[in-house]
């Protein structure tokens, strides 16, 4: 009969898609043993990897039933102990390393794609550097970059000096603040078709290969979810805190609640609720408000999260004509009442005082 030395030979080859580490060195698998013709073996994944649990129990059952006397495999599911989540599945550790120049790093975030994200981080950085801040803004949408566009910046190339882990990227200026995007450096019909590992390198090259010069903040605006980039951009770089956006509705509330757990999981600190589209203000009516979502969502989810509801952003047409035009409402139309609540979420946020 097969023995358990024979059993971990069998399950050697198995890997993690992310890493391309062995399960068996990652203590995904472990206490192997034999009873018979039965292997029974623990597999614990972190919470991040339970997408891969069905294929890796395939493999890991052909695997041991290929020894031949090897009848049954019993496989125990557990937890994974002490593992943060994103640990090892994507091939890097949990020190943090700041960003040569950068003062603080805030990034913008969400549950789900549609609610304005990347609308709030570009007006933020905006109304940011208005304040006399040095701002720099990370489009880490490596799938939907959109900050080129809203910055009006969208056919502009960034130089690029060096090669390999050498290489350099000088960010787009533009409204007052240093943009980095995919969306600059592909085609504007060009998918970006990438898996984790691929993401992951992006991101740090976007973090650690940029010439970002001496800046009092960086604001990240993160694709939506709880995928690849957050797991990426949390473990790299020590981070001042992360806003969460939502609408009212109540799909978006959902959605946000596990991007919000995610940081909160991940030891990120969370800074405050951001509700977009709270209310529509016609414009040839500007006192009247049209609650086209529900009500009250932000501040649900800040209360149940015990953070502060940082802004309510109302729906104007001006924030609209703004992201098209490539000209942001906090600059194009200062004195409406989306622009005044961008800056009033800027005076809120704890960042550093101006350098001189």
């Amino acid at each position: 009969m097969a023995s358990a030395e024979q059993a971990l030979g069998a399950l050697a080859p198995l890997k993690d898609a992310g890493s391309g580490r062995s399960l068996l060195e990652l203590a995904w698998i472990d206490q192997v043993r034999t009873q018979g013709n039965r292997v029974i073996f623990r597999l614990a994944l972190p919470g991040y990897a339970n997408a891969q649990r069905e294929r890796i129990a395939t493999e890991a059952r052909a695997a041991l039933l290929s020894l031949g006397d090897v009848e049954d495999v019993q496989i125990e599911l557990a937890q994974a102990e002490g593992a943060p989540i994103g640990q090892a599945g994507h091939g890097q550790g949990n020190e943090r390393r700041p960003i040569p120049g950068v003062r603080q790093v805030i990034a913008v975030s969400s549950g789900k794609g549609g609610v304005g994200k990347s609308t709030v981080a570009v007006n933020l950085a905006c109304a940011l550097a208005a304040s006399g801040l040095r701002v720099g803004l990370l489009d880490a949408d490596i799938y939907g970059p959109n900050a080129p566009t809203m910055l009006g910046v969208a056919d502009q190339t960034p130089q690029v000096r060096g090669s390999g882990d050498g290489q350099v990227l000088t960010p787009i200026e533009s409204c007052g603040i240093a943009l980095v995007s995919m969306g600059l450096l592909i085609q504007e019909n060009q998918p970006v078709i990438w898996r984790g590992p691929m993401l992951n390198g992006i991101i740090r090259q976007f973090l650690y290969q940029v010439d970002w010069g001496e800046r009092d903040v960086l604001v990240v605006d993160l694709p939506p979810g709880t995928g690849d980039a957050q797991l990426s951009l949390a473990q790299a770089v020590p981070m001042a805190g992360v806003l969460i956006v939502t609408t009212p509705q109540k799909v978006s509330l959902q959605d946000a609640r596990r991007g919000l757990a995610m940081f909160l999981q991940m030891g990120v600190p969370v800074l405050g609720v951001v509700e977009n589209m709270t209310a529509f203000i016609p414009p040839d009516r500007p006192e009247a408000r049209y609650e086209l979502f529900g009500s009250g969502g932000g501040a649900l989810l800040a209360g149940e999260a015990g953070v502060p509801l940082l802004a309510q952003i109302p729906m104007e047409l001006g924030v609209v004509a703004g992201g098209d035009g490539g000209v942001p409402v906090v600059l194009a139309q200062p004195d409406s009442a989306s622009a005044r609540c961008f800056r009033e979420l800027a005076l809120r946020l704890p960042t550093p005082t101006p350098a001189a």
